[in-house]
């Protein structure tokens, strides 16, 4: 839960560097002192909520918890949210960036990235290592090789379902959109937009979202509940977090195939595999459509 937590502060202090970004991409509004006051006190309010969450107090029980120190994590969360509102209104015209490689970039270093630098250190508060923590010493080849074919054989059933959950919602009448990481490949038209984009997206992604889903969250749920819980709330939660509703399904039938093929084989290299052939088929498909 911890993990989690600091994960999604590691999101929230995306959004703020996005701001900034976005900030001297517009004609300015505001005195630029008093917009950069507001990002860095929100950061550094976030960037203390992680480092106290890490500290050695435990979120896994509810009454184990110091209630000063749970206040303080509560002031400094919403301080940052309180001064990355208003940062935020000091923007002429939204806060989307309009360059895709710097907007991919935010959000997987943000993201995925933050995941695995987090993970490492909470492998460490629990004594142990990548490989074994992961799974990763075990039958390393030919957990590979089973990850890269089952994602062979899931890809045709999950994008073809997913085809059919996008003409299903416009029937009737929820016009579901693109992914936002879609659009932003549809975008970078140039070598290093989809270098960076192939990069973030085919590699960075499917391993931060493996550890941290499968690796991490799924065993800590298994632990605290039980198997069928673990399997599917962490699969409803990997679908959601795509924040996409054509998708929510295929992604969560993903999710549980990723789940029983770990199970399977007790190495998280073969959910990466069949999550990074996943990720680099729609990456070559979209690739092929802009040209």
């Amino acid at each position: 839960m911890c993990l989690l937590v600091s994960v999604i502060i590691g999101i929230m202090t995306g959004a703020v560097i996005t701001m900034v970004v976005r900030y001297f991409e517009t004609p300015e509004t505001s005195s630029v002192y008093e917009f950069l006051a507001l990002s860095a006190g929100a950061f550094l309010a976030y960037v203390a909520a992680i480092v106290l969450l890490f500290r050695a107090w435990p979120l896994e029980d509810i009454h184990e918890i110091n209630e000063t120190k749970l206040i303080l994590l509560l002031a400094m969360v919403f301080s940052g949210m309180f001064l990355t509102y208003f940062a935020g209104r000091q923007i002429k015209g939204g806060i989307e960036l309009k360059n895709p490689v710097v907007a991919m970039s935010i959000a997987v270093l943000t993201f995925q990235g933050v995941a695995l630098l987090l993970v490492h250190f909470f492998l460490r508060q629990h004594h142990t290592g990548w490989a074994e923590g992961l799974g990763f010493d075990r039958n390393p080849s030919q957990s590979l090789l089973i990850g890269i074919g089952a994602g062979i054989l899931v890809l045709y059933p999950v994008l073809r379902l997913n085809e059919l959950c996008f003409h299903l919602f416009e029937r009737l009448t929820l016009h579901p959109q693109e992914q936002q990481a879609v659009e932003i490949l549809r975008q970078a038209n140039t070598f290093l937009g989809r270098a960076v984009s192939f990069v973030g997206t085919v590699l960075i992604a499917p391993a931060g979202e493996e550890i941290l889903f499968r690796g991490v969250l799924y065993p800590w749920a298994k632990r605290k509940f039980s198997q069928s819980a673990a399997l599917w709330g962490t699969a409803l939660l990997f679908g959601f977090i795509h924040v996409n509703l054509s998708s929510f399904i295929p992604l969560t039938l993903l999710a549980v195939i990723l789940v029983l093929l770990y199970e399977y084989t007790g190495n998280l290299l073969a959910p990466i595999a069949v999550h990074c052939v996943f990720n680099g088929a729609n990456f070559i498909a979209l690739f092929y459509q802009q040209k």
